[in-house]
C-alpha cells in the first residue's frame, strides 16, 4: 500500500450504515483511531492543502478555533478530520470510549441521555461553533444525533493535546467551554425543577436568541430545526403543553409563528419578563 499524505478529508457515503471495517495507516487519525467504517460505496479521499478547511470555516469566529491566529491554522488543520452526519445519525454515542473531540461547523444536533427504562432525555442542542466531547471520564456522558445534515471536525484526543501544548490560548478557551457547560447544567436544573411551563418555553426561546446573529430590524427571527417533540423532551413538558404555550405567546403578540421551524420575537422585554429574567 503506497504511503499516504499526513492530512486528508474523508467523505463517507454509507446510507445503510454498513459496519465492515477497513484498516487505515496509523498516524492519520491519531493513536487508537486507525479503524474506519468501510461503506458500501467508495470512500472519496482528497488531500487538505495548507490551512484548509479551517481558513474558510464559517463557524470559526464562534468556536474555540478562533483562539488560534491565522498564521497557525495549518497546524490545527493538520489534526482535523472533516466529517458529516446524515439526519438521524449519531456521531457521539453515550458510554463509548471518549477518543475524540468534535467541533460542529454546520447544522444542529440534539444531545441526549438514555434512562435505564429506555426513555430519552434531551439535555441540549449543539449548533455551529459548539465544541463537544469534553468528557471527564474515559467514556462519553451523552449521545449527539444530527437533526438535519451536520458537518463537524473531529479531533483525536492525543493529537489535539499536542496542539494544546503549543497554543495555551486554545487551552484557555476550552476551559471556558467547560465552565459554560457547568453553568448551562445549573440553568437546566433550575428550568426543570422550578420554572412553570410558560417560563420554560420563554427561557428556551431566549437561549436560542442569544445564539442567533443579531438582527438590525425590530423583529428577530429564530430558527428552530428541532421538532416540537424535541423541545418538549428538553423542557420536561408534553408536546401539547409546548404547542399551547407557543400559541398563547403568539396570541399575546410576544412572538410570531410564520411556520413550524421559525419563531419571530416581537417583544423581547415581555419574553424576558416571562422567563423570569431581571427579577
Amino acid at each position: 500500500m503506497p504511503c499516504l499524505p499526513r492530512v486528508w478529508v474523508i467523505k463517507v457515503d454509507c446510507p445503510d450504515g454498513g459496519v465492515p471495517v477497513a484498516e487505515m495507516p496509523k498516524g492519520i487519525l491519531g493513536t487508537n483511531e486507525s479503524m474506519l467504517p468501510l461503506p458500501h460505496r467508495p470512500i472519496v479521499v482528497r488531500r487538505l492543502h495548507g490551512a484548509e478547511p479551517c481558513a474558510s470555516c464559517d463557524a470559526r469566529p464562534n468556536s474555540v478555533c478562533s483562539a488560534i491566529d491565522d498564521r497557525d491554522l495549518e497546524r490545527l488543520a493538520a489534526v482535523a478530520v472533516v466529517s458529516k452526519a446524515e439526519p438521524g445519525r449519531a456521531f457521539i454515542n453515550e458510554g463509548e470510549r471518549a477518543t475524540s473531540f468534535f467541533n460542529v461547523t454546520a447544522g444542529t444536533a440534539r444531545l441526549f441521555k438514555l434512562l435505564p427504562d429506555g426513555r430519552r432525555q434531551i439535555t441540549g442542542f449543539a449548533g455551529a461553533g459548539h465544541f463537544l466531547g469534553l468528557a471527564v471520564s474515559d467514556t462519553y456522558a451523552f449521545s449527539a444525533e444530527a437533526i438535519g445534515l451536520v458537518f463537524y471536525c473531529r479531533f483525536a484526543r492525543p493529537r489535539l493535546r499536542e496542539v494544546l501544548d503549543d497554543f495555551p490560548a486554545l487551552e484557555r478557551r476550552l476551559l471556558g467551554v467547560a465552565s459554560n457547560e457547568l453553568v448551562a447544567a445549573q440553568e437546566q436544573m433550575l428550568l426543570l425543577g422550578r420554572k412553570t411551563a410558560k417560563e420554560r418555553v420563554a427561557s428556551f426561546l431566549l437561549a436560542r436568541s442569544v445564539e442567533t446573529p443579531p438582527c438590525t430590524g425590530p423583529v428577530q427571527r429564530l430558527s428552530l430545526p428541532m421538532t416540537r417533540s424535541d423541545i418538549a423532551d428538553y423542557l420536561g413538558l408534553t408536546i401539547e403543553t409546548v404547542s399551547r404555550t407557543l400559541t398563547r405567546l403568539k396570541m399575546d403578540r410576544v412572538i410570531g409563528i410564520p411556520n413550524i421551524s421559525d419563531i419571530l420575537i416581537h417583544d423581547q422585554h415581555a419574553l424576558e419578563a416571562l422567563a423570569g429574567c431581571g427579577g
